[in-house]
């Protein structure tokens, strides 16, 4: 693993504290950074939230997350080092009550020290929160606003969120966070395509069949129903997720990592997609819902018993998209998005087009397309799959084999998870690994001509058994065209 630097000292206020996403994620993180000595012991950590609780009691509600893990003496030790810098307060984030006042006063009062503020809140009131931030002069010169997804619901509301924010922070104090661009194999993706010569000239429409990306959950709604049933797969995950992968995988090579460089050849990816219309949608997207079945060898409920009543929102989404400009011209991208499917991946399916010419013969095997399988999750690596001899006498057979990089082979002493990098990234002021607001407003742009056209009722949803990977519909969009879906190949 590189060295991991330290950071400049910080304090970082994390509001909606006792929720699921900072004990889980966040706190985690800060606690992982402080371990490998990329948080200095000036850093302050405070968590806020409405609930009453008392230092005490917070530390150990978080502590019972921490140790679960590794309970060890080491561990023990290094919490209590950390706990020490974590401060609660009980703050009514879009109020003005006296928590308000204790939260100033716990801040460091040097104009110069790094500030973070970290909405683990429900978009719908990001705006409040700032203005609130605003009316107590905590927006220092060095004060940085970290957003989660997704920003508003459609197009309209994003545009809302984001003038709200805007009217109390600079954009280039906005850090409007999607964690898969943290994740080590995403932001390999830039450099695998523009730092290997490799690949470039055939990354285009002359050698790429199509392209498929999956984020595929085993896990349902669970303690997200409430939210998820009124989001939906759409919204929640095509709309931040696969489409940045989408464009981390079709951008053009931008003239350096600058942030504003890379985003900007990402815009032209969002602005470069054909749009869906009510014709079309039917042809192009297909959306579903799980029913009860089992996930790896466990019963599973279906969707509407989960939320506790029946329900119109899809918990599944595959469409195929067209990007409409010179590079990919005709180049299918196949998208893929669901819970409670047969296991937990997220995965890049880059297929390159079959040889012109077969020169072996059909005795000895079909020589398949060369594959280039980018994993983001569960185990993180990248192969390419080539064609080679299968070694032995008895005449010439074929083998189609993978070049297999695997972080956890390649990589034994670990790396950050993708919280843990995006909090140092946002300490450093590195924007290049969050959206710009002119990228968040693109695709949801594209994605209510989606919503407007099911809206109009013209999408049907489909059921598909819990376990599964989705409804057989799903298959027509690539079986129409004489493909199929890469777990179809491999079962």
């Amino acid at each position: 693993m590189a060295e991991l630097l330290p950071v400049e000292p910080f304090d970082i206020v994390v509001f909606g504290a006792t929720g699921d996403l900072a004990l889980r994620k966040l706190v985690p993180a800060l606690f992982h950074r402080w371990c490998d000595g990329q948080i200095p012991p000036e850093s302050r950590i405070i968590a806020a939230s409405r609930d009453t609780l008392d230092g005490d009691a917070y530390r150990e509600l978080a502590a019972t997350h921490i140790l679960a893990e590794d309970a060890s003496e080491n561990r023990k030790a290094r919490w209590t080092e950390f706990a020490q810098r974590l401060v609660y307060l009980s703050v009514d984030a879009t109020g003005d009550g006296e928590g308000w006042k204790e939260l100033s006063a716990a801040l460091d009062p040097d104009e110069n020290k790094i500030r973070l503020f970290y909405l683990a809140l429900p978009p719908s009131i990001y705006g409040q929160v700032c203005a609130a931030i605003g009316r107590h002069g905590l927006n220092s010169k060095n004060a940085r606003i970290i957003l989660e997804k997704p920003i508003g619901k459609d197009f309209h509301s994003a545009r809302l969120i984001n003038d709200q924010v805007g009217e109390v922070f600079p954009e280039n104090s906005i850090f409007r966070i999607d964690h898969y661009l943290g994740k080590e194999t995403v932001q390999n993706l830039l450099i695998l395509r523009f730092a290997n010569f490799l690949f470039e000239p055939m990354w285009n429409a002359a050698g790429i069949d199509h392209v498929q990306i999956t984020v595929a959950e085993s896990l349902g709604a669970g303690q997200r129903a409430s939210y998820y049933d009124r989001s939906g797969a759409l919204r929640d995950m095509v709309q931040n997720h696969l489409l940045q992968l989408v464009c981390l995988v079709a951008m053009e090579a931008p003239n350096s990592l600058d942030a504003d460089a890379v985003r900007t050849e990402k815009l032209k990816v969002l602005k470069a997609l054909r749009p869906v219309t009510a014709d079309s949608v039917g042809q192009d997207v297909v959306r579903g819902q799980y029913r009860a079945g089992a996930v790896e060898g466990e019963p599973a409920e279906g969707y509407a018993d989960e939320v506790g009543h029946e329900s119109d929102t899809e918990t599944f989404v595959a469409m195929r998209a067209h990007i409409d400009n010179w590079r990919w011209a005709g180049v299918p991208f196949y998208l893929r998005t669901g819970k409670r499917m047969s296991d937990r991946r997220s995965e890049i399916i880059v297929q390159f087009k079959p040889v012109p010419h077969d020169v072996v013969g059909s005795a000895s095997g079909a020589p398949h397309p060369n594959r280039l399988i980018i994993r983001l999750q569960p185990d993180e690596g990248v192969k390419l799959m080539l064609m080679t001899k299968d070694p032995g006498p008895g005449g010439l057979r074929l083998r189609y084999v993978p070049l297999n990089l695997s972080y956890a082979e390649h990589f034994e002493g670990g790396y950050p998870d993708a919280y843990e990098r995006l909090l140092m990234a946002v300490v450093r002021g590195n924007l290049s690994l969050f959206m710009r607001r002119d990228e968040v407003e693109a695709s949801w742009r594209w994605i209510d001509q989606i919503i407007q056209a099911w809206d109009q009722g013209h999408s049907k949803l489909y059921g598909y058994q819990a376990g599964t990977d989705g409804p057989t519909q799903s298959d027509f969009l690539l079986a129409r065209e004489d493909r199929e879906w890469f777990d179809a190949v491999t079962r």
